[in-house]
């Protein structure tokens, strides 16, 4: 049989591009697949997460699970002085990391804390959910931020989650997108060096709502979950008042950075079952 030394090139060809052809891994499970998913008609998918191990069971059980939707109208206005969120945020190290459903800024070292009541949880990490996640007062936002804290034995969690409008591009995410495309390893994180937290709100965050009428910070504030697997509850959740913008290209970056699964990363709304939905700093 005669092959012709252009099918024989191209044969070579071929077989190179597979072999050097590494799209970025997933991390999988025993059987294959990756732990959870987004799509609702996917066996792996939300209604599906609280049967998927029995570690998280809550995801189906619990009465305190995030996100929910938020109605001003329903919400207490809270003027007292014992529930203060104190934020003292200060720059350190961090890496940008692929997390497969979300892209993950991990600070390492002291990145500062929030205090709330008197006890001090030490911000960790922060990631993006597009669309959001939380809805208020009827709609949906093109993105949220979520800031995770945790205490220092790890026992008690709190979020800050800023909400974003198609719009000008954020600053925060510019400093960060230029590592996005860069993500091609789901277990590995690309150093970003000293970042500064306390550029994800424009300007100042650290604020003691102590007399919320001079605070100049309006949020929202519930008891939920984690809003992936394990859904755990017990946490705190602040959800900013007022909107921000990021760019429709900086949202496509992140949507086209996580798995096609997760391009749509937002959990659907669960029930409010009786909660209370305080607002702080906002009072006319």
């Amino acid at each position: 049989m005669f092959v012709s030394k252009e099918s024989l090139l191209g044969f070579i060809v071929f077989t190179f591009f597979l072999l050097c052809w590494n799209p970025t891994p997933i991390r999988a499970n025993d059987d294959g697949e990756v732990d959870f998913d987004y799509r609702e008609d996917h066996p792996r998918g939300p209604q599906h997460w609280g049967y998927l191990k029995k570690e998280w069971s809550l995801c189906k059980d619990g009465k305190r699970q995030s996100p929910i939707e938020i109605w001003e109208k329903n919400a207490t206005k809270d003027i007292t002085d014992s529930k203060d969120l104190i934020v003292s945020y200060k720059p350190a190290n961090a890496t940008i990391k692929n997390e497969e459903h979300a892209i993950s800024v991990l600070w390492e070292g002291d990145a500062g804390s929030i205090e709330i009541n008197g006890t001090t949880y030490l911000l960790k990490q922060c990631h993006w959910h597009h669309p959001s996640e939380h809805v208020v007062n009827g709609r949906r936002f093109d993105l949220e931020l979520h800031m995770v804290h945790k205490t220092q034995d790890m026992s008690k969690i709190a979020v800050i989650g800023f909400l974003y409008n198609f719009g000008e591009p954020n600053s925060f995410l510019t400093k960060v997108t230029g590592h996005i495309t860069s993500l091609t390893d789901v277990q590995k994180g690309i150093p970003l060096g000293v970042l500064d937290p306390r550029k994800v709100k424009k300007g100042q965050l650290h604020y003691k709502i102590a007399k919320p009428e001079k605070a100049g910070s309006k949020f929202y504030r519930y008891m939920g979950s984690l809003t992936t697997p394990p859904c755990a509850e017990e946490v705190i959740w602040h959800i900013n008042k007022k909107v921000q913008t990021a760019s429709i290209e900086q949202v496509k970056l992140l949507q086209d950075a996580v798995f096609d699964f997760a391009a749509n990363n937002a959990r659907p709304l669960q029930p409010l079952n009786g909660r209370g939905i305080k607002l702080y700093g906002d009072y006319h």
